[in-house]
């Protein structure tokens, strides 16, 4: 009998099923709090030169506020003040007479910057002067987390493979905490991005091991809810950090807030169970049998479970060496179809993270203020659920997979073309832009966990995030070549997406097919849904009439 029929024996998708997604809820919903938190506390509010330095004899104390500002700082063509340059000297003859005062010489700001605090009461720029030519540094922020994100993907995906799931999920809660909370007491910039580079390490383990362990303890008729559910409180939580955001614009207790989350997490931790798929393929019976003498109680199926023993167990999934040898990341490019499932999923995350997060981490240019742009953003993200659940059931995954990324691209595409000034129109289709984005993010991450083996498949998930996450760390820094050509990070995101959804067209089906345990299940020729389907009902319609 394989797992998947004895799954459906004890419950595949019932009360102990979710249970374990409410619990995994709660510390996945600082993800997005931390994901996209640099669109507020990297944020530039308004700022000009500090012109203090020009009243050095008081000469401008009899002036308002707005003949000071005039005789004191450049306007730019749209009447706008300047940010990063002052006049050599008061010119007050622009009180009377109008002239191109960018004609007039000017020098760098030597006094630092007057802030607009009406919005945002603190960030990282007002706190450690990250504007003009070190506005690049608030960028990086964002850069040097993801690629903590990064890193963490390919540690976390061994350690979870290497030591189990649960254990590994307990660690990531510890390291977010401690970096996080870190984070907010920094008292330099480099201080601070070394501690959300750390936190970045810690909050990718809670986002690849909680989707496995929901996806490994689902049968194979719910496994697509099931990974759509556990998503759906990241949308939820976007919709919320605009809220938060603005309740709390001070960028320190704003951290502290995100954070908080995690400390109910390490409270309920224990009641989290262990991958009984994960303990039986590496030879641990007995917790296995726990395991599933608890889901067959909470689902009222103990019954069923009375003849089977722990080590009856070993012939549920057959693997070499049982527990005794360590995969590694290596394993993943052993053999000639592995490699190509890497290489193929790989390609397909990079595209997906890529463009999510050069949408995501864009929210400025639309006419609307960002706390209500990052709102609808959020709440586009929910029917986005809604359309990838109908897709992945009714079209498979691959379809899925191609259909939400080549859709992204071409949304993108089309506000190349539509004119900045008719802020509506671009704003609808970057909306739909980033829910289709969304959409994409929810089928890779059901698709990859069903692609890989078991003995492989947080290292699997691990890598694949991994290179996603250097789409992410580069979509910031891509965010810059508007310097060079405007709409140029615009074309590079729709190209990424639309190249990467055609060549996910490569890889196999999983709609349908029974999770793969072993390198030998992915290098043998896998059966279409049909004939899965029929393996799974067969073998428990056998295991119903042998009791």
């Amino acid at each position: 009998m394989k797992f998947e029929n004895l799954l459906a024996e004890v419950g595949g998708f019932g009360k102990y099923q979710i249970s374990i997604i409410a619990l995994l809820v709660i510390p996945r919903v600082t993800l997005p709090f931390n994901f996209l938190l640099n669109n507020f506390i990297a944020a530039i509010p308004s700022h000009h030169c500090d012109i203090s330095s020009l009243d050095a004899n008081g000469i401008l104390g009899n002036l308002s506020r707005e003949e000071r500002l005039t005789v004191s700082i450049p306007a730019q063509e749209d009447g706008t003040l300047a940010s990063c340059h002052m006049f050599s000297h008061p010119q007050f003859h622009l009180l009377t007479n109008y002239s191109n005062s960018t004609e007039l010489p000017v020098v760098e700001c030597q006094n630092g910057w007057e802030y607009d605090n009406s919005t945002i009461r603190s960030a990282l720029a007002t706190e450690f002067e990250l504007v003009c030519d070190r506005k690049g540094l608030n960028k990086a922020t964002a850069t040097i987390f993801f690629v903590g994100v990064m890193i963490g993907a390919a540690i976390f995906g061994w350690l979870s493979d290497r030591y189990g799931r649960k254990r590994m999920l307990m660690v990531s809660y510890l390291i977010t905490i401690s970096f996080g909370v870190a984070s907010a007491f920094s008292q330099s910039f480099i201080m601070f991005a070394i501690m959300r580079f750390f936190t970045g390490i810690g909050l990718t383990g809670i986002s690849i091991i909680s989707i496995v362990l929901c996806v490994e303890w689902a049968d194979i008729a719910h496994r697509t809810i099931a990974g759509v559910i556990i998503s759906f409180d990241w949308s939820i939580s976007t919709m919320v950090l605009p809220g938060i955001a603005y309740l709390v614009n001070d960028w320190r207790p704003l951290i502290l807030t995100v954070t908080a989350p995690l400390g109910l997490a390490v409270l309920t931790w224990r009641w989290i169970p262990e991958s009984a798929r994960w303990l039986i393929a590496n030879g641990r019976l007995e917790e296995a049998h726990f395991y599933l003498s608890k889901c067959a109680s909470a689902n009222n199926r103990q019954h069923n479970l009375r003849d089977i023993k722990p080590e009856t167990l070993a012939n549920v999934i057959i693997t070499e060496d049982r527990g005794e040898r360590k995969f590694s990341c290596l394993d993943l490019v052993g053999t000639s179809k592995m490699r190509k499932l890497a290489l193929l999923t790989g390609i397909t995350w990079f595209g997906v993270a890529f463009t999510y997060y050069g949408i995501s981490l864009n929210i400025t240019g639309f006419g609307l203020n960002l706390y209500l742009t990052q709102f609808i953003y959020g709440a586009i993200e929910l029917p986005s659920k809604l359309v990838a659940y109908l897709c992945l059931n009714k079209l498979g995954r691959r379809y899925s997979q191609v259909g939400t990324l080549v859709t992204t691209g071409v949304c993108i595409g089309i506000t190349v073309l539509i004119p900045r000034d008719l802020w509506l129109p671009r704003t609808v289709i970057s909306v739909l832009g980033k829910g289709f984005s969304e959409a994409s993010f929810t089928c890779v991450f059901l698709y990859t966990t069903e692609l890989y083996p078991t003995v492989l498949r947080q290292n699997g998930l691990g890598y694949s995030s991994f290179v996603g996450r250097v789409g992410v760390s580069l979509a910031p820094l891509v965010s810059l070549l508007d310097e060079v050509w405007l709409p140029l990070p615009q074309v590079l995101f729709g190209t990424v997406a639309i190249s990467a959804g055609l060549l996910s067209l490569l890889l196999p089906e999983t709609h349908n097919v029974r999770l793969p345990e072993t390198i030998e299940d992915i290098e043998k020729t896998r059966k279409r849904s049909v004939c899965s389907q029929l393996e799974y009902q067969l073998g428990t319609k056998t295991y119903k009439q042998t009791k």
